[in-house]
């Protein structure tokens, strides 16, 4: 496949994910578009539909391949797919990048920033804690 052609299923499939349509998201997969190719901006397929709930669009971007883990780099759209669901306790989304590997402990920013269960915490959102910690989140520890 060319590269223009490869742009043109890039552009496609983030405007169905934005729009939630994982038919649409299906069928652009089927012609060829690739489920972990970001934007121009570094945004993946897989964090627009983690930190905006489609977990159907997750879903079908999990099982045609994209990387439960792989980091985005959009401006704005930086971190983990799981730590962007975490943080606005999109919790059947969690539960779907959980079921297809996330590591519960990943820290976004290569390591070096928050857990999903940190995000999960401050948001306040304990239901998708809860779902975080009974997949194996690690607990920060008590000081003092």
């Amino acid at each position: 496949m060319n590269e223009r052609k490869r742009k043109n299923y890039s552009r496609r499939l983030f405007e169905a994910v934005l729009d939630g349509d994982a038919s649409r998201v299906r069928a652009l997969l089927r012609a060829g578009a690739d489920p972990g190719r970001p934007d121009r901006e570094g945004t993946t397929p897989l964090y627009e539909a983690s930190v905006n709930g489609r977990t159907g669009v997750a879903r079908v971007l999990l099982r045609a391949g994209a990387a439960p883990d792989a980091e985005s780099a959009g401006l704005g759209a930086e971190g983990t797919p799981l730590c962007a669901a975490a943080c606005w306790g999109h919790t059947a989304t969690v539960r779907e990048l959980l079921a297809h590997g996330a590591d519960p402990n990943l820290r976004e920013e290569h390591g070096t920033g928050r857990t999903p269960l940190e995000w999960a915490r401050d948001g306040g959102h304990p239901g998708t804690a809860d779902v975080l910690v009974a997949a194996g989140a690690a607990l920060p520890a008590r000081s003092g």
